[in-house]
């Protein structure tokens, strides 16, 4: 007959860590504010510097990225069918790079992002204005509260379009 108060302790001691209850816990994930570059190929193969500047209600930001080569996801299978089955992935290059402009406090409000793109010669491969929307982001989930601000542009077929989530 013992065992009652121990599974009631067990339970109160369970219900204190947060088991059974709607509270989520909340990680120290942070986004930071800016905007994504994605360069497809094969325009991401040319370009050597890139810098984009953001423009809202008087107020102009400029910042270089940081290109890195951006990769695709391969399948690699699944152990069963069943729903508990593991299933494993890669990542492949895909010809493309990427990279994120911060911009100090970015509005969720629409701004004039202008990305330039150069060659290794310091030409001008692509220097276009494209009008978006940043949105703010939720690192942790909207219960956890707010991340940075950030929009996003891609490139492909040497034109600059917003990328809408």
């Amino acid at each position: 007959m013992r065992t009652a108060p121990v599974l009631g302790l067990a339970l109160l001691a369970l219900t204190a860590c947060g088991f059974g209850s709607d509270e989520r816990d909340c990680t120290l994930i942070g986004s930071g504010s800016g905007v994504n570059v994605d360069i497809a190929a094969p325009d991401a193969s040319r370009v050597a510097s890139a810098s984009v500047r953001v423009c809202w209600d008087r107020t102009c930001r400029t910042a270089r990225l940081a290109l890195r080569p951006s990769t695709t996801t391969v399948p690699q299978g699944c152990d069963g069918e069943a729903p508990d089955a593991a299933c494993a992935a890669s990542a492949s290059p895909d010809g493309g790079r990427n990279g994120f402009a911060r911009v100090a406090d970015l509005p969720e409000s629409p701004v004039q992002v202008t990305l330039t793109l150069r060659d290794q010669h310091g030409r001008a491969l692509l220097d276009q204005g494209v009008r978006l929307t940043p949105k703010a982001t939720y690192p942790n989930g909207p219960h956890c509260g707010r991340g940075g601000t950030q929009a996003g542009v891609t490139v492909a077929n040497g034109r600059a379009t917003a990328r809408t989530r």
